[in-house]
């Protein structure tokens, strides 16, 4: 009987004890897999800020999951497929990210995804991963992006040049992915409107010496030379030699050639196409929240990775847990109407609508984000032109 009556008493100790104290806040720990050294290294810390951005957002205004913080850690990518994927399994198995912001690069990006992302169901959004392979990527709905596909932009880049007037150029492109498929659309795409490719010429990234290349370049005729590489790499390089030697006179580039590193090439007449900024009411509420912060608003991809750290946010809140279980459906979700628009830095608001069982509709820094259904998300391409030593964005290719 004493027994009983001591195994009854501890039971509703227990159980009072266990009312008595509150549950802990959980925090939820989210990657980023930067490309912070390699051939896009000086693009890569505004994008890092951008994600960091929306991160600083949720944890001011009360965190996540009752309470929780958001516990960024970060993996080094370098643009490179093989540094991606241990980088990646090691967010994903030591670390234990519930998700991923990045890669960067497209190669770096799929290496992660198919290396360790879809193997441990980890969803992951590139903010500027943009060639066409991404979106044939066989990955169980858990690889997104939120810049549009170089399948658009190549079309845009292609469409510019006609615009100027330029009828004929010779293109060179980084051998990966990413040159590739960029350079594919834009040479279909600008013979299509009358324009003449007078030489096509691949290259490996990390060389020293292009000049084998820029001379059957130039020897083909044209002085518009077309470069669809990355600044920090091969094209900077490239961009030297060729004005080097004199025989071109205007240059043109995608968004992997964007960036400071250009002012090592000491030209200036460089053309170039990248995402650009949404314009409307998220679009404004972003880049107050980020000159408010000190970060630069027209940065190179900072916008689609602050819009893909606060999707992820978003989208863990929804699901309700750390799990990495149905974070991929509570994604498509927050991304996609019908639902009560939220704008860049809402997140308090949103976390009501969602305790209330409301559906939201996240309209971002780079305009709404309807995934469709291979993650991908339409965009807009400005112009971005290189003069007195500072890139200024036109506007939007028509």
């Amino acid at each position: 009987m004493t027994k009983n009556k001591t195994i009854i008493g501890l039971a509703t100790a227990a159980a009072v004890f266990s009312v008595a104290v509150p549950a802990l806040a959980e925090d939820v720990k989210l990657g980023i897999l930067a490309d912070l050294t390699g051939p896009i290294e000086s693009l890569a810390p505004p994008i890092v800020a951008g994600a960091q951005l929306a991160f600083d957002h949720v944890n001011d205004q009360g965190g996540i999951l009752d309470g929780g913080q958001i516990v960024s850690v970060t993996g080094d990518s370098a643009c490179d497929p093989s540094v991606a994927g241990p980088a990646a399994d090691k967010l994903v198995n030591t670390d234990q990210v519930t998700a991923i912001m990045g890669a960067f690069c497209t190669g770096a990006t799929i290496g992660a995804a198919t290396a360790a992302g879809i193997p441990g169901n980890v969803v992951m959004i590139s903010p500027s991963a943009s060639a066409p392979a991404v979106t044939t990527v066989e990955d169980n709905d858990l690889l997104f992006r939120t810049t549009p596909s170089d399948a658009f932009q190549g079309v845009k880049l292609a469409d510019l040049l006609s615009q100027k007037g330029i009828t004929d150029v010779a293109l060179t492109y980084v051998n990966n992915d990413y040159g590739k498929g960029l350079a594919d659309v834009f040479a279909e795409r600008f013979a299509e409107n009358g324009g003449t490719v007078t030489a096509n010429v691949a290259h490996e990234d990390g060389k020293a010496d292009y000049r084998a290349e820029l001379g059957q370049l130039a020897a083909a005729g044209s002085q518009n030379l077309v470069v669809l590489a990355y600044i920090s790499g091969s094209g900077l390089t490239i961009l030297q030699q060729a004005n080097e030697s004199g025989n071109f006179t205007t240059y043109i580039g995608g968004d992997g050639m964007i960036g400071d590193a250009i002012s090592g090439a000491n030209i200036d007449n460089f053309i170039a196409t990248r995402a650009g900024a949404y314009e409307g009411a998220s679009a404004d509420a972003y880049v107050s929240l980020a000159t408010d912060a000190g970060n630069d608003p027209a940065a190179t991809y900072a916008p689609q990775a602050y819009d893909a750290g606060f999707l992820l946010a978003l989208a863990v809140e929804k699901n309700g847990s750390t799990d990495r279980e149905g974070l991929s459906a509570a994604l498509r979700e927050v991304a996609s109407a019908p639902g009560e628009k939220i704008l860049p830095g809402e997140w308090e608001k949103a976390k009501e609508l969602i305790a209330a069982g409301t559906d939201i509709d996240y309209e971002g820094a780079g305009g709404p984000l309807d995934f469709d259904e291979a993650g991908d998300v339409d965009g807009i391409i400005v112009e971005v032109d290189y003069k007195d030593g500072a890139f200024t964005e036109v506007g939007p290719v028509q």
